[in-house]
């Protein structure tokens, strides 16, 4: 079932949150455009985290793109909530707080939409309001090319 899955293609992304009591990072794979005209990013989120309780605090949130050579990333963003993730990154405050990851190929600043429970997601809808193209030539980093550092291919069914 794994390998079946694998075969939708999507990226990997950081998504930053904040709130009044500061930011917070998170990985993610669960990303699409879905509008031209507005622009808008949807993206699925666990609403049992931390990040998501945050999203619905601020109503904001951003998007970075992670660089094909930075699967640390993956890694790193990927630890749970209650840890200082942004601690020796490089990255600045959006609007709200928002992380805006100075080494992302591009990123994008977001107003929540709107929600859409999604099985045990939530899809979240977001206007880009901002966004900026760091590294122009720069490599999108693939989920694919994650292998199962998410310990994902346990989460799959073993049929329908």
């Amino acid at each position: 079932m794994t390998r079946l899955f694998r075969t939708i293609t999507h990226g990997v992304y950081v998504v930053g949150v904040a709130d009044a009591e500061g930011p917070n990072a998170f990985t993610a794979a669960w990303v699409m455009q879905t509008s031209f005209d507005p622009p808008m990013l949807a993206l699925s989120i666990n609403p049992n985290g931390l990040s998501y309780r945050k999203l619905m605090a601020s109503g904001l949130f951003s998007i970075n793109v992670v660089p094909r050579d930075r699967v640390d990333w993956v890694v790193h963003f990927a630890r749970p909530a209650g840890s200082d993730k942004l601690a020796g990154i490089d990255w600045t405050a959006g609007e709200g707080g928002v992380p805006l990851l100075s080494g992302a190929i591009a990123w994008f600043q977001c107003r929540l939409a709107g929600t859409l429970a999604s099985g045990d997601h939530v899809l979240a809808s977001g206007r880009v309001c901002a966004g900026r193209l760091n590294s122009p030539d720069g490599e999108p980093l693939g989920y694919r090319d994650t292998g199962d550092l998410d310990g994902s291919s346990a989460l799959y069914p073993d049929g329908f």
